[in-house]
């Protein structure tokens, strides 16, 4: 069974860059799409981006291109969202998710199979 554990959120001032983590387990990992969104309080969660397995297409949220780029290394079975130029509107808790099995890559978190815990972000003004 998959499981996800996000690291690398935390405080930071409007304009600052953290990097976020996602390590899987299992064997497969190479296969999934993976995926980042978050969940500001009292707002839905939203698509942030996404990466097709093998190290394929990026996909991005309007909100956040140029800003942010999602990576992944298939060998540490690891996904990183390196976030530049932070905003307050960036604070939300920030989930990693892995799509075990669709063959394109969803930008819907229903499409979405296995989901990490999450870890908080937070921008300053």
């Amino acid at each position: 069974q998959v499981q996800l554990v996000e690291s690398g959120g935390g405080l930071v001032q409007t304009g600052g860059s953290l990097r976020l983590s996602c390590v899987a387990s299992g064997r497969t990992f190479s296969r999934y799409h993976m995926g980042w969104f978050r969940q500001a309080p009292g707002k839905e969660r939203e698509f942030v981006a996404a990466v097709a397995g093998y190290g394929g297409e990026t996909y991005y949220a309007d909100s956040v291109k140029g800003r942010f780029s999602i990576s992944r290394e298939n060998a540490k079975n690891t996904v990183y969202l390196q976030m530049d130029g932070l905003k307050p509107e960036d604070t939300a808790v920030y989930y990693c998710a892995a799509d075990l099995t669709r063959v394109r890559v969803a930008v819907v978190s229903s499409s979405y199979d296995v989901w990490g815990q999450g870890t908080q972000v937070t921008v300053s003004s």
